[in-house]
């Protein structure tokens, strides 16, 4: 969707305050020993205190109010009896809709102290979503944000994901267009003012095919390579878009 009315611009604004409420709240409460269920279980009651509901639920019938992806896990992986381990790379993925309003947004956490590969990992991640926010302008061709994430993974050391991509966001989860995170020179799509999209990095530590399990959610690794993911919702502007879902909107 495009933002039209100041009502629309509110009702984002309120969802993704919410959103990235949401997720500090799940990152402060990561442990060992925690398990994805009592993490989802976290999100799920920071949620209900906020007026907001679980999009993916909604949308999808997803098994989760949020998505809780460990290691290989790339993304959509399903909260469940899995306990979390020193030196986990945890992506938690809160995806939430208010008044008919969505946002999306995704952080990588490092249970306690990582290895030197899942720091870096992580840190890539966080880079190539500022590097395609900097990238992220109206006028600009919507490829120019996958040229600019592939850029920053490239110069880490690192692969970004093929198979999956970021995407308009607003009034349902994933709305056109798509966003890749590599440069497609055969999207023409240009960016406008007003567009609200998800942009979302994944990052794996060597190249790796995606591939869902056998849970019929979970999107992992082909190869076991650790992923991190960042994400964003974001509104186009002419200068630096608006990040909807940063804690320093709240």
């Amino acid at each position: 969707m495009s933002i039209e009315t100041e009502a629309d611009l509110r009702g984002l604004q309120h969802v993704g305050r919410a959103v990235a409420l949401i997720l500090a709240e799940m990152q402060a409460a990561i442990r060992p020993g925690l398990t994805t269920a009592a993490l989802d279980a976290v999100g799920e009651a920071a949620m209900k205190r906020r007026g907001v509901r679980s999009a993916p639920r909604m949308t999808y019938g997803f098994p989760g109010s949020t998505c809780i992806s460990v290691n290989d896990e790339i993304v959509h992986g399903v909260p469940g009896p899995r306990r979390l381990s020193l030196g986990d790379v945890v992506t938690i993925d809160v995806t939430a809709e208010a008044g008919g309003y969505v946002a999306d947004a995704a952080r990588t956490v490092i249970v306690g102290t990582g290895s030197e590969l899942a720091l870096r990992l992580g840190r890539s991640a966080k880079d190539a979503l500022r590097a395609a926010l900097r990238a992220a302008r109206a006028g600009e061709r919507v490829s120019a944000i996958g040229r600019a994430v592939e850029r920053q993974a490239r110069h880490d050391g690192f692969a970004v994901v093929r198979e999956l991509c970021g995407h308009g966001v607003g009034r349902t989860i994933h709305e056109d267009p798509e966003v890749p995170n590599f440069e497609n020179r055969w999207q023409k799509d240009v960016l406008t003012d007003g567009l609200v999209l998800a942009v979302e990095p994944m990052v794996t530590a060597v190249p790796a095919q995606a591939m869902k399990l056998e849970d019929g959610w979970t999107i992992a690794t082909s190869n076991g390579a650790l992923a991190a993911h960042e994400e964003h919702t974001i509104v186009i502007r002419r200068g630096a878009p608006l990040v909807l879902t940063s804690l320093s909107n709240c």
